[in-house]
């Protein structure tokens, strides 16, 4: 009888060791994921007990508040469609996205001193408050980026090459996030589909704007290769495959062939490069990750080194093949050449803020990979700085201000090309990189390159 009383007791003692396991793991290290994820409604019943905070862009104009009036809570988003897919939205039944997600906790004041002086707050009956977050983005520039796009496919991604400040993030079409209960199963069916930042988490071949890549590949494997001479008869046969270009552009070194965007040249320097060369270049560049952005990104493809045909190679080494990226990574790579071989970590937030006002977070500019070296990025500057000169992004060109780019027209299976546009300016100090596409619009030098120039204008009268 007492063997079987300890045998219970032993049983009852293991039963509660693996209670108190299991809630741990729950509460220490599952707890944070599940109470972050976006149906959670326990947030929602929270939500209407706490004055949510502010978000503001980077002049500290308000683009989701909360409107108290008439006894009802309601998030509000003055900017409307311009900024939908980077703030996202809160909403009762769908949940939330973007950095009212990201953010909930600070926005809640969920976090730090907040959290007790809440709870407190909520023991004596008071009005419990939330923190306030300013971005780095720029809510004129934004709207202008959505006006050029105007309703078109496309995205564009305007950001400081020095720090890693994004000042637009702009993708469409977009949609109305204070209309969301009217317009949820449309955006859902919608087949040009709204919802999606195409900005970070869009994928497409990159077309010409991957020679920067393919340079910084071959430079890397020598870089006299700067100084030699292609002769481009307007065409590249590889294992019998004939690989067409734009022109017969004679004999180009590297500086003219980034700046006539000569396909005979770059697929020659993807084969020099060869497959693991070129691949150890895209992920310097850090096209495979996902941008550590802070809202959702996708990782861009392409086909494994060891399964690259010459054929293929040579497609890949002018942004075609299996290659795809997103616009944010492509504005990155830009922003590379610009800063000397380093890419920043890019970043929307710069400071949170909680009910009192105390800065609890600041963004500090830090360096995120570097993609080549110096002398690389000096030889490939050049040729971007003499496309827009005299080559094919001479439409990326503002009065006063030197830009360097480097256009694409990605061929794709949905019919006309993509227009592409990628670049930096000024370009002897550069202070701000940009990518521009446009889904199925044609050629990136007549339609993606002054959208890039007019934006890079405007940012400068702005004072970036």
């Amino acid at each position: 009888m007492k063997q079987n009383i300890l045998k219970l007791g032993y049983l009852l003692l293991g039963l509660l060791a693996v209670l108190v396991i299991y809630l741990s793991y729950m509460q220490l290290y599952r707890g944070p994921a599940l109470a972050d994820n976006p149906y959670n409604r326990r947030y929602q019943e929270y939500e209407a007990q706490v004055k949510r905070g502010t978000i503001y862009d980077t002049k500290g104009i308000a683009l989701a508040k909360s409107d108290y009036s008439q006894s009802k809570n309601r998030r509000v988003y003055p900017a409307g469609q311009n900024t939908a897919q980077v703030i996202g939205y809160i909403n009762e039944r769908y949940g939330r996205a973007g950095l009212e997600s990201a953010y909930d906790r600070n926005l809640l004041g969920m976090e730090g001193a907040d959290r007790f002086r809440n709870l407190l707050n909520r023991l004596l009956g008071r009005e419990q408050l939330g923190g306030d977050v300013t971005l780095t983005v720029d809510s004129a520039l934004q709207k202008l980026a959505m006006d050029m796009l105007g309703g078109r496919r496309g995205a564009v991604v305007l950001l400081d090459p020095r720090t890693g400040a994004v000042r637009v993030m702009a993708s469409s079409p977009s949609y109305d996030p204070n209309r969301l209960e009217d317009i949820w199963p449309q955006l859902l069916q919608d087949p040009q589909a709204p919802l999606i930042n195409r900005a970070t988490q869009g994928a497409y071949p990159p077309g010409s704007t991957f020679k920067i890549i393919t340079a910084a590949a071959a430079l890397a494997t020598d870089l006299s290769l700067a100084e030699k001479r292609f002769d481009c008869p307007g065409y590249l046969v590889v294992n019998g495959f004939k690989l067409d270009d734009t022109a017969a552009h004679g004999e180009v070194d590297l500086t003219r062939a980034l700046a006539v965007s000569c396909n005979t040249t770059f697929a020659q320097l993807g084969l020099i490069a060869g497959a693991e060369g070129l691949q150890r270049a895209v992920k310097a560049f850090g096209l495979l990750q996902e941008p550590p952005v802070g809202i959702p990104a996708r990782a861009g493809t392409m086909a494994a080194a060891g399964a690259m045909t010459p054929t293929e190679l040579a497609s890949s080494a002018i942004g075609q093949g299996e290659v795809l990226v997103s616009p944010l990574q492509m504005a990155l790579s830009a922003a590379a050449i610009a800063n000397r071989g380093i890419i920043m970590q890019p970043y929307l937030v710069d400071t949170v803020k909680d009910s009192l006002g105390t800065t609890v977070k600041q963004q500090v500019a830090r360096t995120w990979l570097t993609a080549t070296t110096p002398e690389i990025a000096e030889k490939i500057k050049a040729g971007m700085t003499s496309a827009v000169k005299n080559g094919t992004a001479q439409a990326a060109a503002v009065s006063g201000m030197q830009v360097a780019g480097k256009t694409g027209s990605a061929q794709n299976p949905q019919g006309q090309t993509h227009a592409w546009f990628i670049g930096f300016a000024p370009s002897d100090q550069p202070r701000l990189a940009v990518a521009v596409i446009l889904e199925n619009a044609g050629p990136g030098g007549a339609v993606a390159a002054p959208v890039a120039g007019s934006l890079l204008a405007a940012a400068v009268a702005a004072g970036y």
